[in-house]
């Protein structure tokens, strides 16, 4: 079973490098994923109006209330218009419902653009080549994602929810100031307001370096414990545990200065903030209050004014956070776009056609020459050809290149020069889903999910019954291991399957390999976790299973390849020799070199 994400299918264009984008080419990067939802986002917005235009109304009809009360106790209830209080009442439920209403509407499109986004990130990253994923910290690209998804909430959050409807009562209010009273109402309020924001932009700014300074440290922190974690076994093999604490309290230190600078810089920004707002409170009311004694204005509008300024400068009160958290979810948010826009080293060429495979095929190795590296050359003008139905092995000492050999041919790599054909079709050439599809690997180094049994053995053919997942588990003669646990295949393997043995996982991997059932199979040291009795009998069935198909088998046991049709012996990335077992030992050159020291091995324990 194969699943296709469709949420990731409508890709919108590239943009620039992302070095080169500002906050706003950032907003303008999130803006497709949101247009998705447009109906949403005008129905949101005009909620959002309708809740500034209802909050804006509450002074005005507070003022009328006001104005229409006599002076006299006994007249109060009957003086105060039941009109006007109802009205008064049901602009403040207004306000709440316009308010509800918006998030309800815009819930979805906040949801569903975080989930599009997080989607296509994940998906890209698996079409990352291995080389980028070997040079990152897997905790720090988790922490990027996770914080680039809380990002899209936040920002939309505060500017949707925070900044706009600000800025729509701003001008609401300082029409009503205008026209209603003398222009100077309009002009204090507009002045502090200016000032307020200036500073609250430009202190932010200074102080965003120590939040940035702080988040890296938080990643540092996050990633070196979650490596030392994964490798909790080579830490308790060398009584690390100390060094390790040690090398954690040294970045959570780092964090707690940073964090520290970011709080007293902080206190300064809402001390500063809590002055402007002060004084520009104080003069609208010194003024009305003048108004109010001089009879040119009502009580009521004394009441209205404050109630204006209280309103506008609450939500204020909170600018600098509410700018520190857009400018941060931006920094966040473009973190992840730079995950999505990470160039692909290995990418399919456009309209590159599906591999065509009979049952089994021909590969060829045509003077491949590859390097991770300019200044490390791995694999010298290798040539050979597995034919159509035949076993090659591969044998040699540690780094001479055997297993670059399976990489390239599930192209993690692209080769230097050369080429690697599949029944004369070029790997380049082929989509690469198609040609991964067409092999499968037993690796020397087995990884599982930590998930259950016989997940990880279905992983290799999702939509296969459970039938054959047993009768997978049989040939790779893990069943009766699985049977006897209490939970059967329901048994969870652990983190990176840490709960079973190193032969157990192999045998797993085997049989996830078996069930796969490719046209091409690749054996990596694929019994080397096992004990001679187990190999031996494992090794006649990866016969079995390789019977009639193309099979690279790679080795430090010499006599798991002795039935290869032909063995190539590399060394320093050249092949030196190649012939059968017999051809080989005949030769007495470096293979007879390895068997018979590999037998006086086997004669001494």
């Amino acid at each position: 079973m194969r699943y296709q994400a469709t949420a990731s299918t409508e890709m919108p264009p590239t943009p620039l490098p992302a070095s080169q984008r500002t906050d706003w080419g950032t907003l303008q990067r999130l803006f497709p994923y949101l247009w998705h939802y447009k109906w949403r986002v005008f129905l949101a917005l005009s909620f959002m109006v309708g809740a500034k235009i209802s909050n804006v109304g509450v002074p005005i009809l507070l003022k009328h209330l006001i104005d229409n009360m006599t002076l006299t106790t006994t007249q109060t209830v009957i003086a105060v218009p039941v009109a006007l209080l109802i009205g008064y009442g049901l602009l403040r439920l207004s306000v709440s419902g316009f308010t509800e209403l918006r998030e309800l509407v815009f819930a979805e499109a906040t949801q569903g653009a975080a989930r599009r986004i997080a989607l296509q990130t994940f998906e890209h990253l698996h079409a990352l080549s291995l080389r980028f994923h070997l040079e990152r910290q897997t905790g720090g690209m988790s922490r990027d994602i996770e914080r680039g998804v809380r990002g899209i909430e936040s920002l939309i959050s505060y500017s949707l929810y925070s900044i706009v409807p600000t800025l729509i009562e701003v001008f609401l209010v300082l029409t009503i100031l205008g026209v209603q009273f003398d222009k100077w109402y309009a002009v204090i309020t507009l002045t502090a307001l200016t000032i307020y924001i200036y500073f609250t932009v430009t202190v932010t700014e200074w102080r965003t370096h120590f939040r940035r300074q702080a988040n890296e440290f938080d990643s540092a922190a996050h990633s070196r414990a979650i490596d030392s974690l994964l490798n909790y076994e080579t830490v308790k093999y060398f009584g690390n545990e100390s060094f390790e604490a040690s090398r954690y309290d040294e970045s959570l230190d780092k964090l707690r200065r940073a964090r520290v600078k970011a709080q007293t810089s902080l206190s300064a920004l809402n001390t500063g903030q809590q002055i402007i707002i002060a004084i520009a409170l104080v003069a609208m009311l010194w003024r009305a209050t003048e108004g109010v004694v001089a009879g040119i204005m009502t009580l009521g509008d004394l009441v209205m004014i404050n109630a204006f300024m209280i309103q506008l400068y609450i939500p204020l009160n909170f600018l600098g956070v509410i700018y520190r958290e857009i400018k941060q979810s931006l920094t966040d948010l473009d973190r992840m776009f730079k995950l999505l826009e990470k160039e692909r080293e290995i990418a399919d060429q456009p309209n590159a056609p599906i591999l065509q495979l009979p049952s089994s095929p021909c590969v060829t190795f045509n003077q491949v020459d590859f390097s991770y590296d300019n200044n490390r050359p791995i694999l010298n003008n290798i040539c050979f050809e597995i034919p159509i139905g035949k076993t090659v092995a591969v044998v040699g000492p540690s780094g001479s290149g055997k297993s670059t050999l399976a990489r390239l041919m599930f192209r993690f790599y692209d080769i230097n020069n050369g080429g690697i054909q599949i029944n004369g079709q070029d790997i380049r050439h082929v989509t690469q889903s198609s040609l991964r599809q067409s092999i499968g690997i037993v690796p020397q180094d087995t990884v599982l999910f930590n998930d259950t049994v016989y997940y990880n053995i279905a992983y290799g053919n999702p939509s296969a019954s459970r039938e054959e997942v047993e009768a997978a588990a049989k040939a790779a003669r893990i069943h009766d291991f699985i049977v006897s646990t209490p939970l059967g295949y329901e048994t969870r393997v652990g983190e990176r399957g840490l709960k079973l043995s190193g032969g157990e996982k192999q045998r797993v991997a085997i049989a996830r390999t078996l069930l796969k059932n490719p046209s091409i199979l690749i054996f990596d040291e694929a019994t080397s976790a096992l004990d001679s009795a187990n190999e031996r009998a494992i090794q006649s069935e990866l016969q079995s299973a390789s019977q009639n198909k193309t099979t690279l088998v790679i080795a430090h046991r010499l006599s798991t390849v002795v039935d290869a049709h032909e063995i190539l012996v590399l060394d320093s990335g050249r092949i030196i020799e190649r012939g059968t077992h017999q051809d080989l030992l005949n030769q007495e050159g470096r293979y007879a070199q390895m068997w018979a020291l590999q037998q006086s091995s086997e004669i001494t324990t």
